[in-house]
C-alpha cells in the first residue's frame, strides 16, 4: 500500500505470501543467497521472480555514469607513472579481451587502493561490470562496491585442493560472472592458494558457454587483477609450520606463472603528509625501517628472527604501560571519546585477544557514563548426534564462561559513545561487515544504534540486533550456539 500509494488496496492471503517471499528473496540475494537454498521454504510464483532474475547484474550496473566520467578525469590526473603503467595494461587487457592475469605488488601506502578506485571508476563509467573483492572485510570496505571474496564467489570456508565455488550454472551469480569484464582481488597474499584455484575451476566451467576455449584458460579467459604485499600476513594455517604457510601462498599455485607483475614503490601516503620537515622525516624513517624488516635487511644473518627496535618506540622501564600507551594513542581521551572523527583515526593494536580485553576494560573503567550490560543465551547445537548426552556434561554456566575467537563474550558491558567493532558480516552493501568500526549512539533493550566510522559508509546510522553465532573452529566436542550482539569494544583490537 505504501509503495503503490494506495491505502484502499486489498490483497488475498496468497498475494500477501507471494509478495513477502519476493521481499525475502531480494534480501537474501543481497547477501549472495536465495530461497532456492532452503528446501523447506516455498518460492514465489515465476512471474514475480522474473523481475528479480538479473538483480545482481542490475546492482553492478546501477552507477551514475555521468558523475563517474567526471570523477575518472580527476583520478587519472593524480596517477603517478607506476600506477599509470599498471592502469594502462589492465584496461588494455579488458578492452581487448586479452584475459591477462596481473599482480600489482606494493607495500602499504604506495597507492594500490587509489589505483583500484581509478580502474573501477573508469570501467563503470563505460557501463562495464567490475567485481571488486578483498581477502578481508576491512580491505573490501575501502574499494567502491567491494565485497569479501568468500561471500562474492561463495568460496568454501574449509578450503581444500579439490574445492570449487558454490556457483550453479544458470544461477544469478553465474549470469553476473558471464557479464563481468574484470575481477579485482585486493590483499591476495592473505588468502590460501586453494581459494584462487577454486575460483579458477569454477570460472572455466561457467564461462564455457560464452567462450568455448575457456576451459583451457586461467579463470576462463577473464582478466583478473590481484594486489597486495607478500611482506605482510600470509595465509593463516592453524598450528602450521613455516613450510605449510609458504606452500599455501599464491606464489605456490599453478596460476602464479601466468601473472604479469607490476611494482609500486613510491610511498604516496608519506608524500601527502603536511607535517613539519622534522615530523615528515621521522615518519619516512619509520616507513623505511618497516620496509627493511619486510625485506629481511634488519638484523644479522645468524639471528634473522631478532630485530632491534629503536629506543623511541619502546616503553621505558618504570612507566605505567597502560597509561603510556593510552595517552600516546588517545590524547585527551576523556574529553574526546564521543568524537567520531577522533575515534576513526586511532586504535591500539594488540597481538592477542586477552590483551585486547585487558586494554578495553582498563579504558572503559575510566570513562564516565551509564553502563548497560547485555548477557547472551548459550545453548548446544541440537543437530549433533550426541546432543542429549552432551547437554548433561556441559551446563549453561560452563557455556557462559567460554571465550571463543570471533564471537562475542557472554557478558557485554557498553556505554554510549564507545567505539565498537562488528564480528560478523551483516550487510556488506551497507558497509556492515566483519571488522567495521562504529560508535554507539543508543543502547536499547532489543537493539543497539550505532554510527559507522570506517569504510565508504562513514556517518550512516544503523541498528544492530542479536544474532546466533558459533565458533568456526573449536577444541570442544560440541558446537556452541551463542545468541548475542555481534560486536566488541575496540579501543584496542587485533589484526
Amino acid at each position: 500500500r505504501r509503495i503503490l500509494n494506495f491505502d484502499e488496496l486489498h490483497l488475498h492471503p496468497e498475494q500477501i505470501q507471494n509478495l513477502t517471499l519476493v521481499e525475502i528473496e531480494m534480501l537474501l540475494r543481497r547477501g549472495g543467497k536465495s530461497l532456492k537454498d532452503y528446501e523447506e521454504i516455498p518460492l514465489p510464483d515465476s512471474n514475480s521472480l522474473q523481475g528479480l532474475e538479473n538483480r545482481l547484474v542490475s546492482e553492478e550496473l546501477n552507477y551514475d555514469r555521468d558523475s563517474l566520467q567526471i570523477e575518472k578525469v580527476a583520478l587519472l590526473r593524480k596517477l603517478n607513472p607506476e600506477q599509470k603503467q599498471a592502469f594502462d595494461a589492465i584496461l588494455q587487457s579488458v578492452n581487448s579481451k586479452l584475459g591477462k592475469l596481473i599482480f600489482v605488488n606494493g607495500y602499504g601506502g604506495t597507492g594500490k587502493t587509489f589505483l583500484w578506485k581509478a580502474i573501477t571508476t573508469s570501467l563503470r563509467s563505460e557501463g562495464k561490470i567490475v567485481l571488486a573483492v578483498a581477502s578481508s572485510a576491512i580491505a573490501a570496505l575501502l574499494i567502491p562496491g567491494g565485497r569479501t571474496a568468500h561471500s562474492r564467489f561463495r568460496i568454501p570456508l574449509n578450503i581444500i585442493n579439490e574445492s570449487t565455488c558454490d556457483i550453479k550454472q544458470g544461477s544469478c551469480l553465474a549470469d553476473l560472472l558471464k557479464k563481468t569484464s574484470l575481477i579485482i582481488w585486493d590483499e591476495a597474499p592473505m588468502a590460501n592458494r586453494h581459494c584462487f584455484e577454486a575460483l579458477d575451476k569454477s570460472l572455466r566451467d561457467i564461462l564455457r558457454f560464452t567462450n568455448e576455449n575457456s576451459t583451457d584458460k586461467p579463470f576462463g579467459g577473464m582478466t583478473v587483477v590481484m594486489g597486495g604485499d607478500f611482506r605482510q600476513i600470509l595465509p593463516v594455517i592453524p598450528k602450521g609450520r613455516r613450510s605449510h604457510i609458504v606452500d599455501a601462498s599464491l606464489k605456490r599455485s599453478y596460476l602464479w606463472k601466468h601473472f604479469e607483475e607490476f611494482k609500486l614503490t613510491q610511498n604516496m601516503r608519506v608524500s601527502a603528509l603536511t607535517d613539519t620537515p622534522e615530523e615528515q622525516k621521522k615518519t619516512t624513517d619509520f616507513a623505511d625501517w618497516i620496509l627493511n624488516i619486510g625485506d629481511g635487511l634488519v638484523g644479522n644473518k645468524e639471528e634473522e628472527a631478532w630485530v632491534q627496535i629503536p629506543e623511541d618506540l619502546l616503553l621505558q622501564k618504570g612507566e605505567n604501560q597502560f597509561e603510556t600507551i593510552i595517552n600516546n594513542t588517545y590524547p585527551n581521551l576523556w574529553t574526546n571519546y564521543t568524537n567520531r572523527t577522533y575515534l576513526e583515526e586511532r586504535a591500539i593494536l594488540c597481538p592477542r585477544n586477552d590483551m585486547v580485553d585487558e586494554v578495553n576494560s582498563y579504558i572503559m573503567g575510566r570513562i564516565e557514563g551509564e553502563e548497560v550490560t547485555y548477557r547472551s543465551s548459550d545453548t548446544l547445537c541440537k543437530a549433533m548426534s550426541n546432543s542429549e548426552d552432551v547437554d548433561h556434561l556441559y551446563p549453561t554456566e560452563f557455556l557462559n564462561s567460554l571465550k571463543c575467537p570471533g564471537i562475542s563474550d557472554h557478558i557485554l558491558r557498553l556505554k554510549v559513545g564507545l567505539p565498537i567493532m562488528l564480528l560478523r558480516n551483516i550487510n556488506q552493501s551497507k558497509g556492515l561487515c566483519n571488522g567495521t568500526r562504529l560508535t554507539i549512539t543508543q543502547l536499547g533493550k532489543w537493539f543497539i544504534e550505532a554510527q559507522i566510522i570506517t569504510g565508504t559508509n562513514i556517518g550512516n546510522k544503523v541498528y544492530i540486533s542479536r544474532i546466533i553465532m558459533s565458533p568456526s573452529d573449536s577444541k570442544w566436542p560440541f558446537v556452541l550456539k551463542r545468541r548475542q550482539y555481534p560486536i566488541s569494544v575496540c579501543f584496542a583490537m587485533t589484526i
